[in-house]
């Protein structure tokens, strides 16, 4: 990277993950991708007790709750047998349209959630009122939009009957623009850990005991578990 692109990183990301979103981007460039720095912020958001939408409803755009057998699941940026695993795991999927093309997904989870990108489980503390959110993605072309805002209004609404009072997520400490647009749905900040994966080897540092996590087999899996915030703080 030129001095001016690592200047605008520090810039962007803050001295500190900036500097390790360069060592991450230097390790993965070294090691063919075998070595990677994650560092992850878990937040949870609050959801609206009342269902009306955030956004106005618009006959080109469809928000609505899949399976698998639905032929827009062909057009999802994902591997197949990935997609086929979160569906087995139970998982719910929303899917944006627009004119009757893919434009977004949004997926939750209950109870607990296994880590895509390394090695680690999330168990949501109370399990009654929390929910887990990830893989929110919007078609480039439709992310000046409201895609975003629609599917977390179809999302909320589903939380919401079901009595959910939280849903939790993570995000990469390097994603400013996903953390920023999350900050606008009233976000609290519970968090954070890091991981560093070298081949099989990786090394957690967690927000609890046992705060330093070595493993190097999917035998050995640390787990966070992610307290939603209390009552008082929801109000």
């Amino acid at each position: 990277m030129s001095p001016s692109s690592v200047c605008k990183t520090l810039s962007t990301l803050g001295v500190a993950n900036g500097l390790l979103y360069l060592v991450n981007r230097t390790l993965q460039k070294a090691s063919g991708n075998r070595a990677l720095i994650a560092r992850y912020h878990f937040f949870a958001q609050p959801v609206r007790a009342h269902t009306e939408p955030a956004v106005r409803a618009s006959s080109k755009s469809l928000v609505r709750a899949i399976n698998l057998d639905d032929p827009i699941v062909k057009a999802f940026p994902r591997p197949p047998h990935v997609i086929v695993q979160r569906f087995r795991n139970g998982a719910t999927c929303f899917t944006a349209e627009h004119d009757g093309q893919f434009s977004g997904f949004l997926w939750l989870a209950r109870n607990a959630y296994d880590e895509d990108e390394v090695r680690c489980r999330y168990e949501l503390e109370p399990q009654a009122s929390c929910a887990w959110d990830y893989d929110i993605y919007v078609e480039p072309r439709y992310r000046i939009g409201r895609t975003f805002a629609r599917l977390w209004d179809a999302a909320n609404a589903h939380l919401a009957e079901q009595g959910v009072r939280w849903s939790l997520s993570r995000i990469s400490s390097f994603n400013v623009a996903s953390i920023a647009a999350h900050k606008r749905l009233g976000i609290t900040k519970l968090c954070s850990a890091t991981f560093v994966v070298v081949g099989r080897l990786q090394v957690s540092f967690l927000p609890a005991p046992p705060y330093i996590h070595v493993s190097a087999d999917g035998a050995k899996t640390p787990v966070i578990r992610l307290q939603a915030p209390s009552r008082s703080e929801a109000t």
